[in-house]
């Protein structure tokens, strides 16, 4: 599902991945930054901690392990990671998530 014209037009994120492979718009605050990522292949996301991140899967579907307790989400499936919690990811190509990161900076704005 393509996200919308709106949405498409927020600043893209400079992410450790190569644009092909995953994309991003995001809206900033103070308080934290909240992310829509679509992955256009499939991914895995190496181990990895950072503050508290929650998100939810709006298509496709991602296997994360948290914390060593590994789970699969799927449209509608939300998750949380605890701030220190080490984790990791597989992502399936064509997955949308919408990520809500507490650190503003986690990533910097194109």
């Amino acid at each position: 599902m393509p996200l919308p014209a709106f949405i498409d037009a927020f600043p893209a994120l400079a992410v450790p991945f190569p644009e092909d492979v995953v994309s991003s718009r995001a809206i900033r605050s103070d308080q934290g930054l909240v992310v829509f990522f679509t992955f256009h292949k499939a991914m895995d996301l190496p181990p990895h901690s950072h503050g508290a991140q929650w998100g939810t899967v709006v298509e496709g579907e991602i296997v994360f392990t948290i914390a060593g307790e590994t789970r699969t989400y799927r449209p509608g499936d939300s998750y949380m990671i605890p701030a220190g919690a080490s984790h990791s990811a597989r992502i399936a190509a064509g997955t949308v998530a919408i990520d809500v990161f507490e650190e503003p900076d986690r990533y910097a704005l194109r």
